[in-house]
């Protein structure tokens, strides 16, 4: 079965400063995990956010870990969740020697971060006739701290904050109509001040992927921003009544940037994926026009919700290449504050923070046809190739999965180095007309089959490699067979930290890329991984679990090992050095 088959049979089944320069093992962790994520490039014992800290860097202070001891990693405990349904796809957080982490059913789990001894676990009643209806389901990718709580998305479309000591309830506030809109929420929230933000999942669902912002102590909502027709500005670029169905979401967490007060965020693609307006898309098609503000960044301010500024990544997406995947690393060159973000279609933008002005755009990936190029001066598409109903032919590069994934990569302000993991594959499609449906409830609306195929340069495969995140030279890169689908980790020890999808964990030197230690952990990995500090010693934690819908392409791609890979199961595997 193709992915689009399965997309189908899913529904029809059921119809800190800088960074500082003390030792980080007599490092004190903070009182706030925002205070620890605010500014920091690393929180050194902690890692308090999805990025790692508000500069998004996925980095690691800790240099317990180097690289000349990492051979003597060895496995020092194993933590194993209820109902790992799709495996585990979420990032963990650490903060004063505790584990936190989420699985599917939006279930949460308190660890020892020295010996995985179980604190306090939680699982949420779900509407389950309702999760078993959705697509993106029921996994569960992050999860937030602050102001005492811990905060989790649920895919039946609430947010619930849980006592960060006793695992507890707090509030329970339900912010979507899920039995209307068939969409809720996976990704992680972002704590910023007083405030929590989340955005719903997904871009192929007729709704308008709000994002929203939420009273941290009391749940109350205090603002939502629509990510699509959001402004009279946007509204005036969908045609006809095609705002009402029109997708976006912002399904992954962004950042916060201190300096202005401004979070950033990502949006989705939009609905249907795929267009068949072809090259006449600004007056024909179902969503004529550039379709703001989907697969866009967008700058909002966190007191308000109010859109400050945007860059819209692909104007009038039609490939489904969105902007919700990634990372914000924010960095200064130059005299010049940026942050540089991963869109799904391969290429890495570099905007001016101050107002999201493009300055660069370069391409991680070789094998791609859906443009001839983007100007790295305006960000403008040249050579866009627009689709039209029926076989599109040659096949589009990159395919449906991205030449980039959701997973974030990472940057070491040691190495000055953006380590990112680039997918090289292509997929046969067919554009067809699609009605919205959305009685009795919301059902996707993609517009095309598809099945992933090679690429014209070899076979689908995935690449890491360590670049100047700016202009994007490369210093050094390793292959994959099969792209890996996880984040990348960076640390202080000089190291780079791959989960691939066969189950084995990569660490390479982050100046050089040799592979310097690896371990089998007899499943693929789906998710975050971070390194923390726990009773003066430093862990890796890496979660391994399979199955995603991108997962799902690599039996047809690849046949073993992952016709045979568990999809119902998974594990937290943590390391630490040989005593």
């Amino acid at each position: 079965m193709t992915f689009h088959g399965r997309y189908l049979a899913g529904c029809a089944v059921l119809a800190v400063a800088t960074l500082v320069t003390v030792s980080p093992t007599h490092a004190q962790a903070p009182t706030q995990p925002q205070d620890a994520a605010l500014n920091a490039e690393a929180a050194q014992n902690d890692w308090p956010t999805h990025h790692g800290t508000y500069k998004s860097y996925h980095y690691s202070g800790l240099d317990q870990i180097n690289t000349g001891n990492v051979k003597n990693l060895e496995v020092a405990w194993m933590h194993f969740p209820e109902r790992a349904t799709r495996g585990i796809q979420s990032t963990p957080l650490a903060l004063d020697g505790v584990l936190y982490y989420s699985g599917s059913y939006s279930r949460v789990y308190a660890l020892d971060g020295a010996t995985g001894r179980t604190i306090w676990s939680y699982a949420p009643e779900l509407d389950e006739d309702l999760v078993s209806k959705q697509t993106h389901s029921p996994y569960n990718r992050g999860i937030a701290i602050g102001h005492g709580n811990l905060y989790v998305g649920t895919v039946d479309g609430r947010l619930i904050a849980l006592d960060l000591k006793t695992g507890k309830p707090v509030w329970d506030t339900k912010l979507l109509d899920s039995k209307k809109m068939t969409v809720g929420f996976t990704g992680a929230p972002l704590v910023v001040k007083d405030k929590v933000i989340i955005g719903a999942q997904g871009g192929e669902w007729p709704h308008r992927g709000p994002i929203f912002g939420v009273e941290g102590k009391s749940g109350a909502k205090k603002w939502e921003f629509l990510t699509v027709a959001g402004t009279e500005e946007a509204m005036k670029t969908w045609g006809g009544d095609s705002w009402r169905t029109g997708g976006g979401g912002g399904w992954m967490p962004g950042t916060y940037d201190p300096e202005t007060n401004t979070v950033w965020w990502g949006t989705a693609n939009p609905a249907p994926l795929y267009d068949w307006g072809g090259a006449d898309w600004k007056k024909s098609g179902p969503r004529p026009g550039e379709n703001l503000y989907t697969t866009s960044v967008i700058a909002l301010d966190p007191d308000s919700g109010k859109l400050k500024f945007y860059h819209q990544e692909l104007p009038h997406d039609a490939w489904d290449f969105d902007s919700s995947v990634g990372e914000f690393v924010m960095i200064e060159r130059g005299g010049k504050k940026l942050v540089v973000h991963a869109n799904k279609s391969g290429y890495i933008f570099v905007y001016d923070r101050s107002n999201a002005k493009i300055e660069n755009v370069w391409p991680l990936v070789k094998n791609i046809n859906f443009v001839k190029s983007i100007d790295p001066k305006t960000g403008e598409l040249i050579g866009r190739r627009d689709l039209s109903e029926g076989k599109v032919d040659p096949p589009l590069c990159p395919a449906i999965m991205g030449g980039i994934s959701w997973n974030s990569g990472a940057y070491s302000p040691k190495t000055g180095l953006f380590y990112r993991i680039g997918q090289e594959w292509c997929m046969e499609l067919t554009v067809e007309k699609t009605t919205p449906i959305l009685e009795p409830m919301a059902q996707l609306n993609l517009g095309a089959t598809f099945k992933a195929i090679a690429p014209p340069d070899g076979p689908a495969r995935g690449h890491l490699s360590g670049r100047d995140p700016v202009t994007g030279e490369k210093k050094w890169e390793v292959t994959y067979k099969q792209p890996p689908l996880a984040s990348v980790l960076a640390t202080a020890g000089n190291l780079v930290f791959v989960p691939d999808s066969e189950g084995i964990v990569h660490a390479y030197n982050a100046e050089t890329g040799q592979e310097l230690w690896s371990r089998n952990n007899g499943m693929g990995h789906n998710a975050g991984i971070i390194s923390y500090m726990a009773g003066g010693k430093q862990y890796v934690a890496v979660p391994a679990g399979w199955g995603s819908l991108v997962a799902d392409e690599f039996v047809a791609l690849y046949g073993e090992p992952f016709k045979s890979m568990p999809k119902n199961t998974g594990a937290l595997v943590v390391f630490a050095l040989r005593q």
